[in-house]
Formats: C-alpha cells, sequence, structure tokens
C-alpha cells in the first residue's frame, strides 16, 4: 500500500506511542515463566508482541486482555507444554531469539519459523552459545530459521560475546534460568538492560557488573504487576520531525529513558536539540518520563562505535536529522544495520539520496553532509517499519510531495503511526 505526504510547516500538540516493544516481548515472557497471573498495563499491539503471546499461547500459556491490561497465567519455568505445530514469529527477531533461550530448557522438541524475511536473518550468533550449553539446535546452513531444538538439561556457560547484542544476552540468560549454576555473559560494550532488569523484578537471581551480567538458574520466578512506558524508538520519529520544523513544540507522554536505550537523547542533545525530560518515574523496573522537544537548529555530530548500540534503532531518523543539520555527520561501526528487517544502510541511503541528500557509505562508516533541503520522491519502506517512519518524517520536510510504498510495514511496531502524526502536523 501507499501513502502521500504533504509537506507541513509545524507540528504542535501531545503525543502517546505505544508501549516499548522490547519490554513487551520480555514482559509476556518473563510472565509466562513465573509462577501466577502476571498483570501488564501498556501492552502494545503490534505484530512482533502477537507472534510472542501466539507462541505461548500455543504452549499452553493462558494470556487474555481486560481493557488496558494484559494477563499473563504463568505456570513456572517448567510449565510450557510441547507445542502441535512450530512457533511462527512472523518477522520478529526477538521473539525468535529470545523464545530459543527458553525452549533450550524445555523436556520437549519444538521448532521457531517465520516469514522470508526472518529466514534471511543469521541466527548463528545465538545458536552457537546455546549450543555450548549443551542443547541440540539445527538450523538452515548453520545460520537460519527454521530452528530446530531438542530442550533438555542445560549447563552453565561463561560466553565472552564478540558483538553488543541484548537479544544474544537475553537467550542466554534465558537458558540459563534452566540450569544447575550460574550463567554469565560479558559484552563489549554493555547492551539494551531490560531482560535482566525485568528478570530481578520477577525473583530472579541477577549480578551485574559491568559489562558482565549473570544469573543463577533452577529458582522460580514469581508473577508481578507493572506498567510498559512508551517507546522511545517510536517517540524518536516525532522528536525529529518537532526538531526540524520551525516552529514546532510537542510533548510526548510517559516514555521510557532506560539509560541502555536512551541514546537517541544524548545524540539529539549533541545536534543541538532542544529537548527537555520532565515528570521522571520508575515505572516497575523501568525508569519514564515526559519527553518535551521544540523546534531548533542542528548540526553534525560523529556517533562513535560505542555509541551505535544505544541508538540501533533510531539511526534511520539519525539519518535524517543529519541531511537536515549544519556540516558533517559521521557514524561509525554502524554494520549492525544491514541485519535488520532489511539492511538499513541500503534502505535509508536510497530514500535520501532519492530526497536529494548527501549520503555515503565509506566501509563501515556512514557520512552524511548537511544541511540539504529535501525535495518530494517515490520512496520504499523496503517492508522495514523503521525505514517507513523515518522517510515520512523526512516528507514533511521536504519542498514538494512524496509518496511511501509500504506503509503497512509500521503495523510491526506502531500501527497507529500515521494517524498519529497526522493529527499533529499543521499546514
Amino acid at each position: 500500500m501507499k501513502i502521500k505526504i504533504k509537506p507541513v510547516k509545524k507540528i504542535v500538540g501531545e503525543v502517546i506511542v505505544p508501549g516499548d516493544k522490547s519490554i513487551a516481548h520480555r514482559a509476556l515472557m518473563i510472565g509466562a515463566l513465573a509462577m501466577g497471573a502476571t498483570r501488564i498495563k501498556g501492552l502494545p499491539e503490534s505484530d512482533d508482541c502477537n507472534y510472542t503471546a501466539k507462541a505461548f499461547r500455543d504452549m499452553g500459556i493462558n494470556i487474555r486482555r481486560e481493557l488496558d491490561v494484559t494477563i499473563v497465567e504463568g505456570n513456572g519455568l517448567h510449565g510450557l507444554k510441547k507445542p502441535g505445530n512450530p512457533l511462527y514469529v512472523g518477522n520478529s527477531g526477538t521473539s525468535m531469539r529470545l523464545l530459543a533461550g527458553i525452549l533450550a530448557g524445555q523436556s520437549f522438541e519444538s521448532t521457531l519459523t517465520g516469514d522470508t524475511g526472518i529466514s534471511a536473518r543469521p541466527m548463528k550468533r545465538v545458536v552457537e552459545p546455546l549450543n555450548m550449553m549443551g542443547v541440540k539446535i539445527s538450523a538452515k546452513d548453520g545460520e537460519y530459521p527454521p530452528l530446530a531444538i531438542a530442550g533438555g538439561r542445560v549447563r552453565p556457560i561463561a560466553y565472552k560475546n564478540s558483538i553488543a547484542s541484548a537479544q544474544i544476552k537475553s537467550a542466554i540468560l534465558f537458558a540459563g534460568l534452566y540450569s544447575k549454576g550460574t550463567t554469565k555473559v560479558v559484552e563489549p560494550v554493555k547492551s539494551r538492560d531490560h531482560t535482566e532488569r525485568m528478570l530481578k523484578y520477577f525473583g530472579a537471581k541477577v549480578k551485574i557488573e559491568g559489562r558482565c551480567v549473570s544469573v543463577r538458574g533452577d529458582r522460580e520466578l514469581k508473577a508481578r504487576a507493572f506498567e510498559i512506558p512508551g517507546d522511545i524508538s517510536s517517540a524518536g520519529f516525532f522528536m525529529a520531525a518537532a526538531t526540524l520544523l520551525k516552529g514546532s513544540k510537542i510533548k510526548i507522554r510517559n516514555v521510557s529513558i532506560n539509560p541502555t536505550r536512551a541514546g537517541i537523547l544524548k545524540v539529539l542533545s549533541m545536534m543541538g536539540s532542544d529537548v527537555k525530560i520532565v515528570n521522571r518515574k520508575m515505572r516497575g523496573p523501568e525508569p519514564s518520563a515526559d519527553i518535551v522537544v521544540k523546534y531548533s537548529k542542528t548540526r553534525g555530530i560523529t556517533i562513535t562505535k560505542d555509541m551505535v548500540p544505544s541508538v540501533i534503532d533510531e539511526l534511520p531518523i539519525i539519518f535524517v536529522l543529519a541531511s537536515l543539520s549544519k556540516g558533517k555527520t559521521i557514524v561509525e561501526g554502524a554494520r549492525e544495520l544491514r541485519v535488520k528487517e532489511t539492511d538499513r544502510i541500503v534502505s535509508m541511503q536510497n530514500g535520501l539520496k532519492a530526497m536529494g541528500a548527501d549520503f555515503r557509505v565509506e566501509g563501515d562508516r556512514i557520512v552524511i553532509e548537511g544541511p540539504k533541503s529535501l525535495k518530494g520522491a517515490g520512496l520504499k519502506s523496503f517492508g522495514d517499519h523503521r525505514t517507513c517512519m523515518a522517510l515520512a518524517v523526512a516528507a514533511l520536510t521536504a519542498e514538494s510531495d512524496s509518496e511511501i510504498e509500504g506503509m503497512e510495514s509500521v503495523s510491526k511496531s506502531f500501527p497507529a503511526f500515521f494517524e498519529t502524526l497526522f493529527n499533529l502536523t499543521i499546514a
């Protein structure tokens, strides 16, 4: 499906974004493994989270919705039942990688499968450490889904990861819940920490020492109630739009400001954006706040390799900001973007260059020269939700109308994105 985007002068108003998808996945998973009823407020109605919920329903977990609260009736670590069919996770990489860790400790065999997009995404980085834990997993060419998992006895390991990946870390920690000892994961740079925060909140014995996280296995989890804060990745598109459009001012309510996820706030500050954090509070294990953003002139910056993990999902919208900021922006070590829902370096370069941006790829670096006045163009989402939303923001700033093919991709994380955006726009 295509959508036409007209340029606007400014945006004003208040925004509520969906609950954080990364936190939501873990809430469903850990709730299913805990003893008792976990009550989750603010679970987003996104495709990815729906696939995770269905996978656990297929393993005998009662998950139901009462108004804005999702109730997960957990049966304990060993309460899952063998599914009658392969567990289908659509295009959700988080679902597949984290479920692999949970299924590693089950007494039954299972298969994880997904759509054509996820069937081309690398899973060896999860398969290898789980194999080290004694789990038998087979994958196509040893690398790609479907994953056939023969669960059973899990042994604890101390694993040194070569890349900072919350999905790999989480899969190992989840498998470690089923071991008789302590499982450790060491990362080169600290990745997002939702899993360890939530495991600790549900009663797991978790220890965090710098870049090392450990969990002691064979300990039952207890159900908890909490509210999921808004997704800062989704908020990033509106923060960028308000920054770029003169006269804009918006408030985004109840957004996650987890330090391992809030790199976009640091990047915006470095670029000169007028961003204020107000009404800070804790929602269960996660910090949240309201974010107020006004128009401001921005400048190019260098995003170093060690900053990338905290903004990996926000880089597409940062590319848009960079195209319209004074000077040069350099992003180092961005290769992880190539193994997302699509190759986001290619998809964003394709879209922004069509609009007149100066976007270059130099080895493992991305160089964007600004400011460039963007022009309207025919654009493609490449089936990627973040590419689609980032290009929609770019189109708002353009000199003429644009059209984006593949607007339905936003349903992966933010089904109401365009409705929310158009409710803010002032011609």
